[in-house]
């Protein structure tokens, strides 16, 4: 009687498993949970598509083709998926709270450099104050909307007196947001100098503890696709759409209130505003 060689064996057994993993995950175990989604959550799991809007639970831009916030609708979060909302590039900008320092860019490539989060959040927050007529000060933040940070040379490294500072998020010609620190002169930044040496010192200001700016209105997700944002910013920029729609205050404010959902299980998170909802409902109401 002829033996099936081990090695045959081995391969039949391993092949088995293939077609036996094959069908149960990859096939019966996808078509189920497919049958669940469908019977118990069907517009989420068909996308909770909105017409021909978009989805109510992927964020997108409310822009001109200039990438102008256009007055008469809501704004949404910031992103960094993508060049905004794009699914497909999905992510966090993996920035935390040390970046405070900027790359500078070549004066011959203005497109080189690389914001740290400190000046992103401080740009996005004077252009949010601009758009919706507040102040968008912020701690640590220059009037020009940069980090205000120092590179402070001491004496003896560490420790010692000041013996020169530098704004190292303005590139010079700029006129530094403090002319003199511990007696010494502030000097724009360089480009291409090093600056490695420095003591990195953060410069609050003067500005209010609480911005009038939400947090929300000046970060990004970490997805980068957050269809809602907080109800604090909804209710900042409501004043600025009931003036683009020559609508009362109080009609805008209520629709808001009615497109605000409460936390996840009565807990988890803050109250949110879906923006492409609230902002199709002010559509219909006009």
């Amino acid at each position: 009687m002829n033996r099936i060689p081990p090695w045959v064996t081995r391969h039949l057994a391993a092949l088995r498993v293939v077609l036996v993993l094959t069908v149960t995950v990859g096939l019966l175990y996808p078509l189920a949970m497919t049958g669940i989604a469908q019977a118990l959550f069907n517009d989420q799991a068909d996308g909770s598509r909105i017409g021909n809007h978009g989805s109510a639970l992927i964020g997108q831009s409310f822009t001109d083709a200039e990438g102008n916030p256009l007055r008469q609708y809501f704004q949404s979060r910031p992103s960094v998926a993508g060049d905004g909302y794009d699914p497909t590039s999905t992510a966090a900008g993996n920035l935390g709270a040390e970046s405070v320092v900027d790359t500078l860019p070549d004066p011959a490539d203005p497109e080189s450099g690389k914001p740290s989060l400190l000046t992103q959040v401080c740009a996005r927050s004077k252009t949010v104050g601009e758009l919706e007529g507040v102040s968008g000060a912020r701690p640590y933040c220059t009037a020009g909307g940069v980090g205000a940070t120092l590179g402070v040379f001491r004496a003896g490294g560490l420790t010692g007196r000041a013996t020169r500072v530098v704004s190292l998020n303005q590139a010079c010609p700029a006129t530094p947001f403090v002319a003199t620190y511990e007696g010494v002169t502030v000097e724009c930044a360089e480009h291409d100098a090093d600056y490695s040496h420095a003591l990195i010192v953060p410069v609050r200001g003067d500005a209010p503890a609480r911005s009038r700016v939400p947090a929300d209105a000046v970060t990004a997700g970490g997805s980068g696709l957050d269809p809602h944002i907080s109800a604090e910013y909804a209710r900042l920029q409501a004043a600025r759409v009931a003036r683009a729609r020559h609508l009362p205050v109080g009609d805008v404010l209520r629709l808001v209130g009615g497109h605000t959902a409460g936390r996840a299980l009565g807990f988890f998170g803050e109250p949110g505003v879906n923006v492409l909802t609230l902002n199709l409902a002010l559509d219909g109401k006009a």
